[in-house]
């Protein structure tokens, strides 16, 4: 018996030995199977984890459930390289502006392919920091991967510039660690502006046709009314009410005129910075007036939003990167500028007295005013409707859901509103055809209304303005 007990003490080591080699063994020969559930220990673990992992055992470490495999694969990660615009919780831009010509008053946006460079979208305004530099936040992307941009102060003549005060390319977003983020943090990627335009010496500060207190040359008498409540920066806009020969007497004599609202009011009596031409419309209606052509007219200029002038006319999402508002801009004209003006002047109530119109989108939302509210419009002049703009399918949407056409219309187009296309392009009959198509749906709405088509007009306010007679001739005749 003691001979036994002897034997079995002095093969136990011997036993022992050899169960960790087979297991060793076992190890080797099928390295993906789990044989310890214990972290791999030591630089370069990875297939050779199971010697690690027998040294853990034997120095009584507890065991973690993890694979050969997956330990391996975790090991062999590197840093985790995206794009910002991938992540889920978005991301935040902050801009350092060293010139520190950027303040309350002439903030910075961020202009890009994802709202159509628009560079002033109060959609897309920095805010200042606390250590005076700006900031945006992003949440979660939906515009898709192409995310180029640039840096303005409200418009492309205040674009930044790079040290030499020459644009930059189009700056794109640095990739980054998402290993390095905590769940649901957003990344914070920081650029600076080195210069901004206005620090050109040739730099020459553009017309502002929203400036209350810049001189107007306008032929004839006009007076000058602001209105608050726009639904865009600047909140507070200035009419430009022009009043025909013979206005005053007018008025003693209690006439009461009738009235054309206009959008896009800084251009219709003159010529502003950033656009080609003026509609001359003082200049027209005063000879048509003399020469007993049209009645004498009330003609009021409600001025755009600016930057913000896409957003603000767009009835219909018909541009993936403008967001429509054109029912907040109708309801401040119906609410605020219409009241204001009957206020002030002696003009017609009644919608066949009232007009209103516009030129591209400035026609869209005068179409859209007039559906509305055709208790207060009848009259509409339409130039070059932006009917093709973006999705074609999204405008015929909206035109059938009109219920409301204006009593009188009148349509002007040029056989080349794109003026980049030769005449007889696809794209410029397809305009022609759709400013066509206009005409119908109105006649067929119950209304009267004239097309007119010019052989090689394009889209301008040059184009509009030899239109016109031919456009208050037809909606405003002398009365009898």
């Amino acid at each position: 018996m003691k001979r036994f007990l002897l034997t079995i003490f002095l093969m136990t080591p011997i036993l022992a030995v050899a169960s960790l080699m087979y297991y060793f063994a076992l190890g080797v020969a099928n390295p993906d199977k789990q044989i310890a559930q214990v972290p791999h220990v030591g630089a370069g673990a990875g297939r050779t984890g199971g010697a690690n992992a027998i040294g853990e055992l034997l120095a009584g470490h507890s065991a973690t459930g993890e694979t050969r495999e997956s330990a391996a694969r975790a090991a062999a990660d590197g840093p985790n390289m995206v794009k910002p615009e991938s992540l889920p919780q978005g991301f935040i831009i902050v801009v350092d502006d060293p010139s520190k010509l950027a303040s309350l008053t002439s903030p910075i946006f961020i202009a890009g392919s994802f709202n159509g460079w628009s560079a002033g979208d109060t959609k897309f305004k920095l805010t200042p920091q606390s250590d005076m530099r700006w900031r945006i936040e992003f949440p979660q992307w939906q515009g898709g991967s192409d995310f180029n941009f640039k840096f303005t102060r409200g418009s492309w003549e205040l674009e930044e510039l790079k040290d030499d005060l020459t644009p930059p390319t189009n700056r794109a977003l640095p990739l980054i660690d998402a290993s390095k983020l905590a769940p649901g943090e957003k990344p914070v990627l920081e650029f600076k502006v080195a210069k901004w335009a206005d620090q050109k010496p040739d730099y020459k500060k553009p017309e502002d046709a929203n400036d209350s207190y810049a001189p107007l040359k306008i032929t004839g008498e006009y007076r000058r009314v602001q209105v608050a409540g726009a639904p865009f920066p600047p909140a507070q806009r200035e009419l430009i009410v022009w009043l025909p020969p013979g206005y005053e007497e007018g008025v003693k004599a209690g006439k009461k005129f009738p009235v054309l609202y206009m959008f896009d009011g800084q251009n219709i009596f003159q010529k502003h910075a950033g656009v080609p031409d003026e509609w001359k419309m003082d200049e027209t209606a005063t000879e048509l007036i003399k020469a007993g052509k049209i009645a004498p007219l009330v003609i009021v200029g409600i001025p755009n939003a600016g930057a913000a002038r896409m957003r603000e006319y767009m009835p219909v999402h018909a541009m993936a990167d403008v967001e429509p508002a054109a029912d907040l801009c109708v309801a401040w004209v119906a609410d605020e500028v219409v009241p204001r003006v009957r206020s002030l002047f002696a003009v017609e109530s009644g919608p066949s007295g009232v007009g209103i119109g516009g030129s591209s989108l400035g026609a869209v939302i005068a179409l859209e005013a007039v559906n509305r509210h055709p208790e207060m419009f009848g009259v509409a002049l339409l130039e070059s409707p932006a009917l093709r703009a973006g999705n074609p399918d999204a405008w015929s949407g909206w035109l059938k859901q009109i219920r409301n056409w204006p009593k009188k219309a009148f349509v002007g187009v040029g056989s080349r509103e794109l003026a980049k296309q030769e005449d007889g392009s696809p794209d410029n009959k397809a305009y022609v055809e759709a400013a066509k198509n206009l005409q119908s749906l109105i006649r067929s709405g119950g209304g009267v209304a004239e097309i007119v088509v010019t052989p090689g007009a394009v889209h301008n306010e040059g184009a509009w303005a030899k239109r016109l007679p031919a456009a208050l001739e037809f909606l405003f005749p002398p009365k009898k």
